[in-house]
Formats: structure tokens, C-alpha cells, sequence
């Protein structure tokens, strides 16, 4: 109710981009400055409610709808935002910019959470290749979406930045006690049957399943309507085979991804000049981070 302001309905898709705006600012003054803070536009969200991990989460893909994830500070784990704006001077992406974010020379890298938003804009699929492909290089996790916009890098840092520009956003994970993996269900994945096949891939990674985060990124073009009108379908095959891992993501108007799974003891393949397809439509990605279990996570 604090955030969700007092429009009548009618109104309420023309105020979303002012109030999304206002509701980025607002949580920004709640939290401590030195919080780095990245705010997502998409059409629809998935979310396990609060209270316990083990809450059933919820496709939400209709109505008005938000959720906060915050990261706690944790030893041998780094956890940093980066913004990758397309220039339009340039058409080549400067690739020093991927060491002042993190993405390069840094061996602890091991998972990396991609949006691109206003991706509708004239180039701004080549500006995510360019930015997707070196990454696809490294033997790290990649994964996220195409959101609509994104609100918050934080607040005041992002309103330099034209309405109508095209980039990437994301998260990096650093540390040598990380543990991911990341499955993709394609358009053939259409029931539950198959749905719970890609999770059964996924537990097979044997990633601990204490401190670790479930994150689904799905094209808004799935949900209900592709599992011919059945609901959360995706969410509850998570559920089953990951009961105590929280799930979070949205629907988003693209994927980024591929299976990652590995064998034996979990050392991520290297990549042998073989890219693996990261870009998609009309699928949902399912990945796992395990953010460590170190004597002060256990007590």
C-alpha cells in the first residue's frame, strides 16, 4: 500500500513508469547508502512469499505486482551490480569495460544475471551479443532476461540516462564457495511430465540446497497460457524437487541461458571455443546459486 499510490484504474498503466520511478527512490532512502540497488520493470513476476523458504512461490502474471530480494553481506562472497549502455557513437562495445565491472581478469567469477531492457530498439539484439559472447567464453553461469525497463542502478545514477536507450544490467556473483547451475525448458516443454524432467537435470547438479536461491526467467508468452490455462505449473516443478529453496525471477519478453549441467564433481566444463546458444523466445530458464555454507551461515 506504500508504494502502489491512489490512481484509479484507468490511470494506473499511464502512472506505472512515473511510480516505479518514485517507488525506487522511496526504498533507496530505506536502505544504507553503501547497498548497491537494481530495480526491474517486467510483465510479470515469480515470488515465494515471505516468512519461510519452503512457501509455495507464485506466478504472478496478472495485476499490479513486486518483491525485494536483499543480499546480505557474506564472507567470501561478492555481490555487485554493472550497466552496460549502448553507445550511439560507437558501434563497436569497448571490452575494458567488462574488467571495471568485474567480468574479466577475475578468477572468483562464477555467476553472472543479465537483463537487457528496451530491447525493442534498433540494435540492441547486436549490443547483447556483445555483450553475451565474451561472457559465453569464460566457464561461468550465465543467465536472466529481457525486461521492459529498468528503474533503479541506483535512482540517482540512472537519470542521466536517455528514456529511450537500449543496454544490459545485472548481477555478478564472486567467490570460490559458489556453487550454480542453470537448465532450460524449450518450447517442446509443454506439460508437467517434461516440466519436471528439466528439474529432475537440475537436481542432478547436486548443488546444497542450504543458502541457495531459485531464480526463473520465463517469456511472458508462458505461464498459464502455454500450459493451456493450468497455473504455476512451472513454479510447482521447482517446488517439488527443490521444497526449501526459495524461487524468484519474471516474465520478460526474452531468455538467456542454456542447460549447465555437469558431471561428477561439479567442476563447470570449460568451454573448448563451443558457445553454447544463450539467446531464446518462448522458453523458461531455471537456475540454482549456492551462496556457500560457512561456519556463521550454519550457526
Amino acid at each position: 500500500e506504500t508504494f502502489s499510490g491512489h490512481e484509479e484504474c484507468h490511470e494506473q498503466k499511464k502512472a506505472r513508469k512515473r511510480n516505479s520511478k518514485e517507488t525506487a527512490i522511496a526504498l533507496e532512502k530505506l536502505l544504507p547508502k553503501r547497498c548497491q540497488v537494481l530495480g526491474l520493470v517486467t510483465p510479470g513476476i515469480v515470488v515465494t512469499p515471505m516468512g519461510s523458504s519452503s512457501n509455495q512461490p507464485q506466478e504472478i502474471e496478472e495485476g499490479e505486482a513486486g518483491f525485494a530480494l536483499l543480499f546480505p553481506k557474506i564472507d567470501g562472497v561478492k555481490i555487485h551490480t554493472f550497466h552496460f549502455s549502448k553507445d550511439l557513437k560507437n558501434r563497436v562495445f569497448d571490452e575494458s569495460k567488462f574488467a571495471e565491472a568485474g567480468l574479466k581478469n577475475n578468477p572468483d567469477l562464477r555467476v553472472v544475471l543479465l537483463f537487457g531492457y528496451n530491447s525493442w530498439k534498433s540494435g540492441a539484439t547486436r549490443f547483447l551479443h556483445q555483450i553475451v559472447n565474451p561472457l559465453n567464453e569464460k566457464s561461468i553461469i550465465l543467465a536472466g532476461g529481457q525486461v521492459e525497463s529498468f528503474t533503479s542502478l541506483t535512482s540517482e545514477n540512472n537519470n542521466a540516462q536517455p528514456g529511450d536507450a537500449c543496454g544490459v544490467v545485472g548481477l555478478a556473483f564472486s567467490g570460490p564457495q559458489i556453487q550454480s547451475a542453470t537448465v532450460l525448458l524449450d518450447q517442446d516443454v509443454a506439460d508437467e511430465r517434461t516440466a519436471e524432467a528439466a528439474m529432475q537435470r537440475l537436481k542432478a547438479a547436486n548443488i546444497p540446497e542450504r543458502n541457495t536461491i531459485g531464480f526463473m526467467f520465463a517469456c511472458v508468452g508462458r505461464g498459464y497460457r502455454h500450459y493451456k490455462t493450468k497455473r504455476n505449473m512451472e513454479a510447482d516443478a521447482f517446488r517439488k524437487f527443490f521444497p526449501n529453496v526459495p524461487l524468484f525471477g519474471f516474465f520478460g519478453h526474452g531468455e538467456i541461458g542454456c542447460d549447465r549441467i555437469v558431471t561428477g564433481n561439479f567442476v563447470l566444463r570449460e568451454c573448448n571455443d563451443i558457445k553454447d546458444d544463450l539467446l531464446h523466445g518462448y522458453t523458461t530458464v531455471m537456475t540454482l546459486i549456492h551462496l556457500g555454507s560457512t561456519k556463521a551461515n550454519q550457526a
